[in-house]
């Protein structure tokens, strides 16, 4: 699944256009490496996403096509 996509559907950031422009500014990371929108994220991997000073570190445990909200938490745990 590409990052854009997983980053919507897991409600880390809330819209793809969103994710896509964190990718192309080098805010996303998977496994420590700079991210563009189509890098394919796979279970086990650690994605980390900068906003200004704070970052967030999340690790991939499902990847779905389409959840509900309340099943997008299953998606990823808070590193």
């Amino acid at each position: 699944m590409r990052i854009d996509k997983f980053l919507k559907n897991s409600r880390l950031i809330k819209r793809r256009t969103i994710a896509k422009e964190a990718c192309d500014q080098g805010r996303v990371f998977v496994n420590d490496k700079v991210a563009k929108a189509g890098t394919e994220v796979k279970v086990g991997d650690i994605i980390r996403v900068e906003f200004g000073n704070n970052s967030i570190s999340a690790q991939v445990l499902n990847l779905s096509e389409s959840c509900k909200k309340e099943d997008a938490v299953t998606m990823y745990k808070i590193m």
